[in-house]
Parts: structure tokens; sequence; C-alpha cells
């Protein structure tokens, strides 16, 4: 008798967390399926982002089951053998749609898997009621339920010469069309056994078609978290360190003897392949602003279809005849990085982890945060980051009016005035029209609690006249000079009721008046999470999440004229990769881009610099080797701390690894640009 081991408990344990998954997403309408509850003992209500997560692992796979369905239904015999298929309910939900016509689905897992399912098919009415003609086997059967077109097979998939033999005598036709489903399953393997098993795949199923779903991109931040997880879990990803990226898994199924292969990440499955009308619906379900999360989870799955004889894997998973809504843009990069360091000297006091914060600089060695959120919860506190001998402190500062908790906001710093304070929410279902203005001074007035630092905060609403935009997060708001008067000039964001913002707002600082001022030119496109700066008496604008869930390239100027604004967009080349979530800044005539989230090449966003005169770009990448945690640039914020603005303190960053848990960076660290400006 096969010895259980550890590791493996631990693999069937997925099964058991993955259908609660499936059932959450289920139960809350991503998709229908009545038979899921059947297999869960304690029903969970999941984040909406894991629900979104399960969704597309759902649809990527019934969009390649129905696709073989559909190309053999002409067929005599059709068969679909799913390995590693655990509490899987696909042959359920098929034989209620009708689909299976002529075939015959195969089940295979762990002994101890098949036992606990065969259990709940026999004493549960709703699954029984699909396999009229099913008599019970005996316990110690390979075969623990067989039906005319269901057979469930308990045996152990790394011995080969014994799943043969138990396929055969459960009456699996070699010959037949047939479809192999893994659905991350073999990666739980190791890469010796998982290769075995799809050159094992090929040699015994001449025309058949191979269905994988699996993890990929181990070495990036995200991919670390990824991988620290199933470490814990003792679940090792075997695979994906052989296999790191699509192109490797594409050459690893020709080189074991199949003869066509197609592999794309979800993002690409998501945006190409779901149609436009149901992922509107998908994407109403739920509130839901964890972008830069849900995009990284999809750059780090992956599907394949792989096949051999007269199926062609091309049919399942081809990419639109109009081309990708991602064409793939690479990234002209340096062959010099960057290097990222931690602070020299530490940093003292309260720590400053957090997503969503804003930031400004209050004076030279002054660094102020505010609002955000942490491990636990919303941030409502303020802080503020001190230069002091020998190095860094962070101080809490708690204002006597407490205007509650926001994310996505900004904090815009005016010289002699003090910090504005704009938009945010404290969930996505409710934004924060409050606009407040934080003044910083020398002394501890009475209004203000008592605090260890230099100086004092007050934190004031102010009300603005004239016609007051929506509220809205995830904007810009830029500080500008017009005709001898300072405006605050707020771009685009998102809304509860609105994905994506283009309109553009000047507020008069001298009257907090929000005031017309003529603007020309094609107006660029509506975004958020993008990045505005000052530059010339007008702003750059660069990047964000666009119409639709696609990231942007384009980098826009509002110049000044004689009777308001303009609009220009720069040619930039070569051109910039599209991203999201990052930090800018303008140095000289230079736009540096730091971090952020892009969905069309390798890796994760180091820094950008485009000469904003010539349109020349270079990226660079990031030299991380002396922090010792996984550096997630999305997020974040980014704050010169020298006087020619070429070292940038990152501060916080970081967000919910899909179901791999919250990774938010501990610390701030340093980038010194100053050699590539």
């Amino acid at each position: 008798m096969r010895k259980k081991h550890g590791s493996d408990t631990a693999v069937q344990g997925t099964n058991d967390s993955s259908v609660v998954s499936k059932l959450s997403a289920a139960t809350q309408g991503y998709f229908h399926d009545r038979f899921l509850k059947s297999f869960v003992s304690k029903a969970s209500r999941r984040a909406p982002l894991i629900n979104r997560g399960y969704y597309v692992r759902w649809k990527a796979v019934d969009h390649s089951v129905k696709q073989f369905l559909h190309i053999t239904e002409q067929c005599p015999k059709r068969q679909v053998l799913s390995l590693g298929a655990g509490f899987d309910s696909l042959y359920f939900r098929l034989h209620a749609e009708g689909a299976l016509s002529a075939a015959v689905v195969f089940e295979v897992d762990f002994p101890e898997v098949v036992q606990r399912k065969a259990a709940l098919i026999s004493s549960t009415d709703l699954l029984k009621e699909s396999l009229v003609d099913w008599s019970p086997s005996q316990p110690a059967d390979t075969v623990l339920v067989s039906s005319s077109q269901y057979r469930l097979l308990g045996v152990d998939m790394r011995n080969e010469t014994e799943l043969e033999a138990a396929l055969s005598r459960a009456g699996v036709e070699w010959s037949t069309p047939t479809l192999l489903l893994s659905e991350v399953v073999l990666t739980y393997m190791d890469t010796e056994r998982s290769d075995a098993m799809i050159s094992w795949a090929a040699r015994l199923f001449p025309q058949s078609l191979f269905v994988m779903y699996e993890q990929i991109c181990p070495h990036d931040p995200f991919g670390r978290v990824m991988q620290d997880h199933f470490l814990k879990l003792n679940s090792s990803l075997h695979a994906l360190i052989r296999y790191p990226d699509p192109a490797a898994q594409t050459l690893r199924f020709l080189d074991r003897g199949w003869e066509h292969c197609m592999c794309m990440d979800m993002n690409h499955f998501y945006l190409d392949l779901v149609p436009e009308k149901e992922r509107n619906r998908v994407e109403n379900l739920e509130p839901f602003d964890e972008f830069e999360e849900w995009h990284q989870k999809c750059s780090h799955y992956f599907i394949l279809t792989a096949s051999k004889g007269c199926l062609p894997s091309q049919s399942l998973i081809a990419a639109p005849l109009a081309g990708s809504r991602l064409p793939c843009v690479t990234p002209v990069s340096r062959p010099e990085a960057l290097k990222v360091q931690l602070l020299r000297e530490g940093l003292e006091g309260p720590g400053v982890e957090g997503v969503g914060m804003a930031s400004a600089v209050l004076g030279p060695g002054v660094l102020l945060l505010f609002g955000g959120a942490s491990k636990a919860g919303r941030v409502g506190e303020t802080k503020l980051l001190i230069r002091e001998q020998p190095g860094w402190t962070s101080v809490c500062v708690q204002a006597q009016n407490n205007w509650g908790t926001r994310m996505h906001h900004t904090a815009t710093a005016v010289p002699g005035w003090g910090v504005l304070v704009f938009g945010g929410r404290s969930s996505p279902l409710k934004p924060v029209s409050s606009v407040l203005r934080l003044t910083h001074g020398p002394c501890s007035p009475a209004d203000v609690l008592g605090t260890s630092a230099p100086g004092w905060l007050s934190l004031k609403e102010i009300s603005c006249t004239g016609t007051v935009p929506l509220a809205r997060w995830r904007h810009t708001a830029t500080l500008l000079s017009y005709k001898g008067q300072e405006f605050l000039f707020v771009f685009g964001g998102r809304t509860e009721t609105e994905s994506v913002l283009g309109d553009a707002h000047f507020l008069r600082l001298e009257d907090q008046h929000w005031t017309a001022v003529p603007v020309e030119g094609a107006v660029p496109a509506a975004r958020h999470s993008h990045s505005a700066c000052a530059y010339e008496e007008g702003v750059v604008i660069c990047g964000g999440l666009g119409q639709g869930g696609v990231p942007l390239g384009d980098t826009v100027l509002l110049q000044s004229t004689a009777s308001g604004f303009h609009w220009k967009e720069l040619l930039v080349q070569p051109p910039l990769v599209p991203r999201y979530s990052h930090c800018s800044h303008v140095i000289g005539q230079q736009l540096v881009l730091v971090g952020g989230v892009w969905l069309q090449a390798d890796g994760v966003p180091g820094v950008a610099v485009i000469h904003l005169t010539t349109g020349c770009s270079v990226e660079y990448q990031l030299d991380v080797s002396e922090v010792p945690w996984p550096l997630m640039l999305q997020s974040v914020c980014s704050e010169p701390v020298d006087e020619d603005g070429a070292m940038i303190m990152l501060i916080g960053g970081g967000g919910n690894c899909f179901s791999f848990g919250t990774h938010l960076n501990p610390q701030p660290v340093t980038l010194d640009i100053k050699g590539v400006l």
C-alpha cells in the first residue's frame, strides 16, 4: 500500500479550500453551479478579489471544455479525463446542461479524496439524480462511482502503470477523442513526474487535447509571496521554477510529444476571450477597488491547451482575429539597474506600512503621510517622517477634529498655505467629499492634541464655492500657476458609479472657488490611478487605468496659453509600456516614473525616464538585492528627500496577494536616480 506523506495531505487540503472559494463565487453570481454546495460542509463568503480570481479560473476551464465538446459534437464517442479532479462539480453541471451527448467523464484523484467524494455523492439526492444507472462499488475498488457517463477513480497519478490499468478497467478508450484536464494539479508533483505525465498522456491518447491551468512568474514580488504561501502549506509549486512563463510551458509540451500548443496568461484570456458584455456583468456584481492585485493575480496564472491528432489546440483559446486588447510592448531597458536601499540610518518610531496613503513634503526633512490602510484596517491618524540626527523618525499626530478615514486621495503641498487634501474613499461605495486644509507650524496650539513632534498640525475642512466636481478617488491633484494665481488642477479618477473619469477641474486657492478655465485640444482618455506633475506652468499626465480596465501608455501635456490651456500628446519613443498605480516626478526636463503595474511585459515596472522635449524614453530595472522582503511598488508614496530631487524615498505600498495573504512593504526605501538624469 502506498505510504501517505504529509505533503499529500497538504495537497488534498488545497481541494477543500478551492471548492469553498468556488462556492463563494457562485453564490455571489459570478457563475451558476447549484452542485458545489453539496461538496462543502461550511460555506464561507470570500473577498471580492478572491471571487473574481476563482471566476476567471472557472471561466477559462469552462470555456475550454465547452469548446472541446463543440468541436467533437459530430464524433460518435468522446471523453473527458479530469486529473486531480478533487471535489469539482464539472460532470454534474455538464450533465444538467445536456452537454454530454456521447461523452463520458472520468475523474481521478487520491483514493482518500475519491472515497470522500463518493460518500458525498451517495448521500446527496441532487448528485445521485445525475447518475440514474449507478450502482455502488466496494470500498476497495479503484472505481468508486461508475455510471454510463461518469467514472470516479481513486488512484495515485504518480504511478503511471497503476493509472493506466485503472483507466482501462474503468473503460477509457485510448483512441477516442479525449480532453485531459489538469486544474492546478501537476505543479504539486515533482517536476520529473509531472513531465512524465505530460509525455504519458501524449503517448496514450493519439487524438487528444490537454488543458492546464497553473501558476507562473515565480521571481517577482507577487510570485515570491505566492511561493511562500504554498511552501507554508507544505504544498510547494514544483514546476514553477523550471517553467516560469508561457513560453517555457509551451516548449514543455512540444518537447514531450504534443504537436501544437497555445498558452496565455489570465489577463489576456479575460480581456481578449471573455466578451465585453460578460465582463461588464461580472465587474458590477460587487464593489471592487483592488485593480493592482487583480491584474497581478491574473498575470501569475495561465491557461494552456496542447493537441495531438486532428484536434487543433488553437480552437480552444485562439487569439481574437481583431488582435489583442493587450498588444505586446517590450520595454527597451538599459543594462544597468538602479539600486534600491534601506534607509541607512533606519526609521525610529511607529511603522509606516500601508496602501492608498497620500504624502506631501512640508519642508526640508519633514514628510507628511495621511490616510490609507494597513493590515489593521483604515488608518485614521496622520504621521510625520522627520529627518533628525542620526536618521529618520516617524511620529503619529492626531488632530482634535477627526475627519474619518480615506484611501486613494491626494495631498498637495501649497508653499505658504499648507496641504490640501482632496477626494478619497472610505470604501468603494463611500467616496469622501470633504476638502481639508492641513497646516503645520512651530508651536502647539490648544486645539491640537499633545504630540512629541516638533511643531503642530491643524486639520480643518474648507468650504469651496462654484461647480463642485464629483467626489472621487484614484485621481490626481496638481498645483499650478495661471495668470498670477494658484490653482489645484484635478483630473480623472473614479466614483462609486463611474469606472473612470475624464473631467478636469480648477480650484482657485485664493478664494477656494471651483473656476471654469478654457482648455482646448483633444481631451485625454478617461482614467484613474495615473500620475500627474507640474511642468512649465502646466501639467504632465502619464499612464493610468483606462476604460475597460486596460492600462494606458500615453504621456499628455496640459500647456498654458494666452487664453487658458491646451492639451497636447507627447510622442514618446520607444513607446512606453502602459502602466498604472505608479509615481512620477519632473526633474529638469525629464519625467521620472517609478513602479506601478503593467500587463504587457514580463516582470514589474522599475523606473522609466522620459525627456519632455525630445520624447525619448528609457526603462531601468531595479536592483532590490539589498531589500530583505518582496518590494511591491504599487499604491506607494514617493517623495524626493534631497535638494536636486534625485534621491527619492518610497514609502508604503503592497496589497492583498489574492488568497496568499496581504503583503505590505514594512519600511521605507530610497532610490538614487542621479546617475540616469
